[in-house]
């Protein structure tokens, strides 16, 4: 075969793959989407801040951490807030909320100058910037069929890192213009996704149909099955079983459900681990005699990794067994950045980022799929704020993490805690969802109540299929951390 055909056989292959990964998703999806990278395209502080505040402004290094850690707390108040108002209100109107109060805060502490100002604004930013994940992970699991929620959410999180890519080399140029246009910038941007959603999106909230049980919305039909009412034998195995009314839901609910709470607690563990790419390795590089034009060299092998196999990664594992890939991830993670104890030059760095960039592109979507799935339809927005906090108080915990372990007992010590976390995280996969793909219907499709009772499944109704999980981290959501994680992620516009 000549090296002509080859390459067309190849470019055509590619295609294909493209086309399968993008055919399917609703429109809802792509203008939802298309606010995610715009949004992302004008990150500005979550990046630049503690360069603003003491380059800029002349602040010490503590009063910057200082600013950062308000940032995140606002954000872990922000998400349970953010998730009760997504059930109650509705996703649009959380989204034009968040949205419109991350512009006006953002430009706002472009123009602050004293300290306690500064300091109560990036709350504020905190606050409202993180404000719409919960709503974005719960309209997207509205408006796209469990089948396909893995592929959505995985495009989902490669735009936050498509963007997020752009906008840190295009950010970096417009600081050294004026750090004033960076915000504002951000603020225009933002304020942008804001007039898409009011444009573009309608409501997706699933309406309570007769009996309690959930009734499509106008994006639910467009989305297909899986936003809408089942029959008796779908849900119960039985013909003739009506299904239960659903039971108000609120965020007592939410701390009730063991199972859940168990998904949050072991997102949390990972999310502790992923931050380190961002609090841990830069200080082991510089204590190491590393540049910090070293240290971005390697860390921006974790954003080209994501953005180029994010993709491809997604359709390999989107039918694959959740449990084996959380396992796996949670390993690769915690033992990537245990390798990093014996890096010495730059490409054993970026080496080991190889490692553990895999194990964020395959968690992130295939954990947040898992909260779906375990999220009951009307209670998305809390449940999905939940989780978004766990990414949020890992951002808070992680240099507290790596500073203490780095100054006490060195940075080989909180390389083998990652290993260890990811160890422990590995194994509560394991344990938690033994026997998941034998739980009657997901608690989406039925709208009932959480529960973590198993059923074997019954002589009318055929038995499930292993679960496939639908892919949000951190907010990576991947929450983001200082820079990304603000990223999880997990987490989005």
């Amino acid at each position: 075969m000549s090296v002509a055909t080859s390459a067309a056989a190849s470019a055509a292959g590619l295609r294909r793959a493209v086309r399968e990964s993008v055919s399917g998703l609703p429109r809802e999806f792509w203008w939802l989407w298309t606010s995610t990278l715009v949004n992302r395209l004008g990150a500005f502080v979550a990046t630049f801040m503690a360069l603003y505040l003491t380059l800029d402004r002349g602040y010490s290094a503590s009063y910057a951490g200082l600013v950062a850690s308000l940032h995140g707390l606002g954000g872990v108040i922000s998400s349970l807030v953010a998730g009760v108002m997504t059930d109650r209100f509705g996703r649009r109107p959380t989204l034009l909320i968040a949205q419109s109060s991350t512009a006006a805060s953002v430009a706002l502490l472009g123009f602050m100058r004293e300290p306690a100002e500064i300091a109560a604004v990036a709350f504020l930013v905190g606050m409202a910037s993180n404000a719409s994940r919960p709503a974005v992970q719960a309209m997207m699991a509205d408006i796209v069929k469990p089948e396909d929620r893995v592929r959505a959410f995985s495009l989902n999180y490669w735009a936050i890192n498509l963007g997020f890519a752009i906008s840190s080399a295009g950010a970096g140029f417009v600081a050294q213009y004026s750090y004033l246009a960076g915000f504002l910038g951000e603020a225009t941007m933002t304020l942008a996704c804001a007039v898409l959603v009011f444009l573009k999106l309608p409501e997706s909230r699933p309406e309570r149909g007769p009996g309690g049980a959930p009734a499509r919305t106008a994006a639910g039909k467009n989305a297909g099955a899986g936003a809408g009412t089942r029959t008796g034998t779908e849900i119960g195995g039985e013909a003739g079983t009506a299904a239960p009314p659903e039971a108000k839901i609120g965020l007592g609910t939410v701390l009730r459900d063991g199972r859940f709470m168990s998904v949050v607690s072991l997102s949390f563990v990972v999310s502790l681990i992923f931050q380190q790419g961002f609090v841990g390795l830069p200080v082991a590089m510089g204590a190491d005699g590393f540049t910090s034009a070293d240290y971005g060299f390697a860390i921006a092998v974790n954003g080209v990794l994501i953005v180029v196999m994010q993709i491809p990664v997604t359709r390999f594992i989107q039918h694959r067994d959740p449990r084996r890939l959380l396992i796996v991830s949670s390993l690769l993670a915690g033992y990537g950045f245990g390798l990093t104890a014996f890096a010495g030059s730059i490409a054993v760095y970026a080496l080991t980022v190889c490692v553990w960039s895999l194990a964020e592109i395959v968690n992130a979507p295939v954990q947040t799929g898992l909260v779906v799935r375990l999220s009951p339809v009307h209670g998305r927005g809390r449940y999905q704020g939940m989780y978004t906090m766990s990414w949020s108080v890992a951002a808070l915990v992680a240099p507290l993490m790596s500073g203490l372990v780095i100054d006490r007992f060195g940075a080989a010590w909180l390389w083998g805690a990652c290993a260890a976390l990811g160890t422990v995280a590995g194994a509560g996969y394991w344990l938690l969802m033994r026997g998941l793909s034998d739980l009657r219907e997901d608690k989406e499709e039925t709208g009932g109540v959480p529960s973590t009772t198993l059923a074997a499944p019954s002589a009318e109704a055929p038995p499930e299929a292993p679960v496939r999980a639908p892919a949000e981290a951190p907010v990576r959501t991947p929450a983001e951390a200082p820079v990304k994680a603000a990223a999880p992620e997990a987490g989005g516009a």
